[in-house]
């Protein structure tokens, strides 16, 4: 346990700094690799989500559900990959796999043996896919379906939702992007269905597309309404829009997907993360009407190249890990063991009355600050700019103490199950945030009541 709570919980800025100067001392190799990065990449950093300050840390290796830093800190990792490390890390089965493609050659110029039988498996397994492609990551399955979308249609815009996150061009959080493809957006309210109806309707000979996560990854592990996906479902049909489902993270919560779970069936659905068995994967797919514009043989073929789209060594994988690995069964154990964390982290914080939930869908879960429901990322992007600096601040005052007791989890509280994670870990991180909500208790009802 920390030594001197008084003194650390006087007041949250006197807290965080203390927990940053702990951290700062405990990590110099980490800090030193970040000064050398500097000089080579923008902010030391070509993957922005992994940046949190003062640096982040720098890893050496991993094994299983364990990572090992650059100062020789060991700790169980909750983050998995943002998803797509749902193998955890040189899984055996995994390893084996890449071994035998890699000894059979790379970059060989043509169809391999391992595309055909990845692509029935996707097909199987997810309701929505009669056809499926694959490409390089969740952004390109999302930029290709939305493409397809606005052929198909002959139209231009596309509904997206506050909160949403599709890829490195398609960002809808706070402000959005200035990144973001040129696209005529039509944004609306996550979960609230007269106002997504209404924009339909209102800019139905205008729109392609409606682009949904049917759970918010990014914006929050923020679940969507069944009736609000039905709504979406309802209103396409209506006006022959092509509703997309977004499940390159929400497609591990059940066997097939949370289209599978909730009974609706979009038109196209876009994958990615760990599908690849850990390694460059996307992949997008839907109606066959749809999907078969992109048949070669055709004179109006859509065009659709990718040097890497199908590399052996992400066929190998994705193919071993969805059929020897993560197997309808062991997706549902994973999501039961992640709901299970879930209502253990909420009774945590109803016993020490502090604004403490956690959100999210079997093996995806989010922290928050707060006690109110959060139904969409518009219910607190309106609070007092005060209130939400403060929110920021116990998130990284957590995220410093979690990783001082060993715990590795996205600063913006973001957990993701792993296969690898055993019972004993979730009981050692269930041990960590009661300690954590032990002796900052006085901290989150001053600064949040």
């Amino acid at each position: 346990m920390i030594a001197n709570v008084d003194r650390l919980n006087a007041d949250l800025g006197g807290a965080l700094q203390e927990a940053e100067t702990r951290y700062r001392a405990a990590n110099p190799g980490s800090m030193a690799q970040h000064g050398e990065a500097l000089r080579a990449m923008p902010g030391g950093n070509t993957r922005t989500v992994l940046f949190y300050t003062p640096f982040p840390l720098v890893w050496e290796r991993g094994d299983g559900a364990t990572l090992q830093d650059v100062d020789g800190h060991a700790y169980t990792d909750f983050l998995g990959e943002y998803t797509a490390g749902l193998y955890g890390h040189s899984d055996p089965t995994i390893r084996n796999a890449v071994r035998d493609a890699l000894d059979q050659g790379l970059v060989l110029g043509g169809p391999n043996r391992y595309e055909v039988p990845l692509a029935q498996e996707l097909c199987r397994r997810f309701p929505s896919l009669d056809r499926v492609r694959f490409c390089n990551s969740g952004t390109e399955a999302n930029v290709l379906a939305l493409s397809a979308a606005r052929a198909a249609t002959g139209r231009s815009a596309v509904m997206v939702f506050d909160g949403g996150y599709h890829g490195s061009v398609l960002y809808f959080g706070r402000g959005g992007s200035p990144l973001n493809l040129p696209v005529p957006w039509i944004k609306a309210r996550y979960n609230d269905i007269d106002a997504a109806t209404a924009l339909i309707r209102q800019h139905a000979g205008d729109l392609a597309a409606v682009l949904v996560e049917p759970m918010l990854g990014s914006g929050g592990c923020v679940p969507a309404d069944r009736e609000f996906l039905e709504a979406l479902r309802d209103s396409c049909d209506q006006h022959d829009i092509v509703l997309i489902f977004d499940e390159v993270m929400t497609s591990r919560l059940s066997p097939g997907g949370l289209q599978q779970t909730l009974g609706i069936r979009p038109d196209m659905t876009t994958l990615g993360k760990y599908l690849g068995g850990g390694l460059s994967f996307g992949a997008f797919g839907g109606r066959a009407e749809l999907m078969d514009r992109f048949d070669p043989r055709r004179s109006d073929a859509l065009p659709h190249a990718g040097t890497f789209n199908n590399n052996v060594l992400s066929m190998a994988a994705g193919l071993t890990g969805l059929t020897r690995l993560f197997t309808p069964d062991a997706a549902m154990q994973l999501n039961r063991r992640g709901e299970q964390l879930r209502e253990r982290l909420n009774g945590l914080a109803a016993g020490y009355g502090v604004p403490l939930q956690a959100t999210g869908i079997g093996s995806l879960l989010n922290l928050h600050f707060r006690r109110d429901r959060i139904r969409s990322p518009a219910d607190f992007w309106s609070e007092d700019p005060q209130r939400l600096a403060r929110r920021a601040d116990l998130l990284a005052l957590f995220h410093f103490d979690m990783i001082e007791r060993g715990q590795y989890l996205a600063r913006r509280g973001f957990i993701s199950l792993s296969l690898p994670v055993t019972d004993a870990h979730l009981d050692a991180l269930c041990a960590a945030v009661e300690e954590f909500l032990q002796t900052r208790r006085s901290i989150l009802l001053s600064a949040l009541g």
